[in-house]
């Protein structure tokens, strides 16, 4: 007769993702636990699911399983997600990166873009990532701006040491992989544009931003996965939500270039009162763009040229 430990290390990839997909409801939250566990990707278990498990891939499963159902978010309990081309280190030290901030580094991109065509050769634009979390919109930017005659330096800066902390993981982890993108980027403690050096001061090409814009009435109305897990900080500025993107806003018009460019993400309720303070401050070329759902999403303007 096998005994139980036998039994036990026997058990297949197909019996560890029915017995976790019948805990957690969610088919697809299974294959992400088991493939984690597992040390597979999601695309190989199909392929796989004879396969013989040991009990330490059963335990961490478990593991992962029990901190899902107190209401971790998932992409936590994995500890890492995808992000454009970067599979990016993630937890509670900041926030999760979600879709819409992807939109975020498009319009950047095009930003960037249209600015590299209107430089000299030899030129370098200067770019700097606002509250940077985990680093997902920098380190996109570093990765996808294209080899040119034109040169870009990255700023990522932070007020979160923990959050600083998270991003030199990911930074680390670009530059085993993509040495030349990694070293583009430079990386600053403080709040907002006080972490910069003061002689980018009128210099910058690009000020981006995924700040903090959710209202202390809506924080306190958030699923409990997002408000009891993600970083307070990161996703309340104060009571009415737009105090990040004001100070923003505000501070860039003496830190950027003629021309320069803010793209800045926001709630999609919040578009009229950022274009208006937008319009205000004397910025031109204001466009609010729609994120796939087509809700107000990303604030896209530029400093006028003098």
């Amino acid at each position: 007769m096998r005994s139980a430990a036998a039994s036990v290390s026997a058990q297949r990839v197909r019996d560890l993702l029915a017995s976790t997909t019948k805990a957690l409801g969610s088919a697809s939250e299974a294959r992400w636990i088991v493939a984690q566990a597992a040390g597979m990707s999601a695309a190989d278990l199909e392929t796989r699911l004879d396969v013989a498990l040991s009990p330490a891939v059963r335990d961490a499963a478990r593991a992962m399983l029990d901190r899902r159902l107190t209401g971790e978010p998932l992409q936590y309990v994995l500890g890492s997600w995808a992000f454009r081309g970067l599979e990016l280190h993630v937890d509670r030290r900041a926030l999760i990166p979600r879709p819409e901030t992807e939109q975020v580094v498009d319009a950047a991109l095009d930003e960037l873009r249209a600015q590299a065509s209107r430089v000299p050769e030899g030129s370098t634009l200067v770019a700097v990532d606002l509250g940077t979390g985990s680093g997902a919109i920098a380190l996109s930017l570093a990765s996808e701006f294209p080899a040119s005659g034109v040169a870009l330096e990255i700023w990522a800066t932070d007020s979160s040491a923990a959050a600083l902390d998270l991003f030199g993981e990911n930074l680390e982890a670009l530059a085993a992989r993509r040495a030349a993108a990694a070293r583009r980027v430079r990386v600053s403690s403080g709040s907002w544009f006080d972490a910069l050096p003061t002689d980018l001061a009128g210099k910058l090409g690009l000020v981006v931003s995924n700040p903090p814009y959710v209202s202390q009435r809506e924080w306190e109305g958030l699923d409990p996965v997002v408000r009891d897990h993600e970083p307070v900080g990161s996703l309340v500025p104060g009571p009415t939500g737009l105090e990040a993107i004001d100070a923003i806003l505000a501070e860039a018009t003496r830190w950027l270039a003629p021309g320069g460019s803010v793209v800045v993400e926001l709630a999609p309720g919040q578009a009229r009162e950022v274009t208006s303070t937008a319009t205000e401050l004397g910025y031109e070329g204001l466009e609010v763009r729609p994120d796939l759902a087509g809700r107000q999403r990303m604030l896209v303007t530029r400093a006028p040229r003098r």
